[in-house]
């Protein structure tokens, strides 16, 4: 019976993720054209036609309509259910990892911020500041109502200031990391995004798990920038979106950063441990 009850909830975390992905795909297309999210309701991009409320159920939908318009016929990408089924996962992840709890629904929501940047500057090479700047806001007063449940308002000031520490040095080292590469390559080696995503990641993740979100971030740019130079699918001249690198390195620091982190002192400094 326990089995049941949790694969029950589990299953339930999963189409919340899928929904909130469907929001996702909205906020994906819509925020750099500079569109509103809420209106007009989701609709056909060529017919304009609205889609019907049993189309739009999440991944489900674009199965039963076969990846095209049910009006015009024109083709739905298969990036929308993917969306869909990706942030599914990562809520059923989060759920697995830590439960039901605030943390949980904290990173849910990072997570979604996260995934929804990270795409948006793999289409646009933009990072737009609504969602860096919303995102470090919400990020910091997550910090602030965890530390209230752990020890009320002395823990509220303590984990609020942590996350601005955080936010802090992830503008401020991700602004040197631009001034230098700019310095030394004698061009833009990084967006101003990057710097204000990188904000909003040391707000939710405080500064050690910012540093290692950013290394991981680094370590996984280089393995594919010199993996699409070398394939020829990449010129060294040719801007490649960082913010994708910085949201995996994140994600891959809420669900390992700890256990990493405490691996490194244990094998660099055993008497720390």
């Amino acid at each position: 019976m326990e089995l049941i009850f949790s694969a029950l909830i589990g299953l339930i975390v999963f189409l919340l993720g899928s929904a909130v992905g469907s929001f996702l795909n909205v906020v994906i297309y819509r925020v750099p054209a500079g569109l509103s999210i809420l209106f007009p309701p989701s609709r056909c991009p060529q017919c304009l036609r609205p889609l019907k409320a049993y189309d739009n159920v999440p991944v489900l939908g674009w199965l039963w309509l076969k990846g095209r318009c049910r009006f015009c016929r024109s083709r739905i990408p298969v990036r929308y259910p993917l969306v869909e089924a990706a942030t599914g996962l990562l809520f059923l992840w989060v759920y697995l990892a830590f439960d039901l709890s605030l943390l949980s629904l904290g990173y849910w929501a990072f997570l979604s911020w996260l995934l929804a940047l990270a795409l948006i500057d793999l289409d646009t090479l933009t990072l737009p500041n609504s969602l860096t700047q919303s995102g470090l806001v919400i990020g910091l007063l997550f910090q602030a109502g965890q530390g209230w449940l752990m020890a009320e308002s002395a823990g509220a000031a303590s984990q609020l200031m942590g996350g601005i520490w955080g936010a802090v040095l992830g503008l401020w080292l991700f602004e040197l990391i631009t001034l230098a590469g700019s310095m030394l390559f004698g061009q833009t080696a990084m967006g101003g995004g990057d710097a204000k995503l990188a904000a909003m990641m040391g707000a939710w993740l405080g500064w050690k798990l910012l540093l290692l979100a950013g290394f991981l971030a680094c370590a996984i740019g280089a393995f594919a920038g010199g993996g699409a130079i070398a394939l020829g699918l990449l010129s060294r001249r040719q801007p490649m979106p960082f913010g994708p690198m910085l949201a995996l390195g994140a994600m891959l620091a809420v669900f390992f950063g700890e256990a990493l982190l405490s691996g490194y002192v244990r094998l660099f400094f055993p008497g720390w441990a």
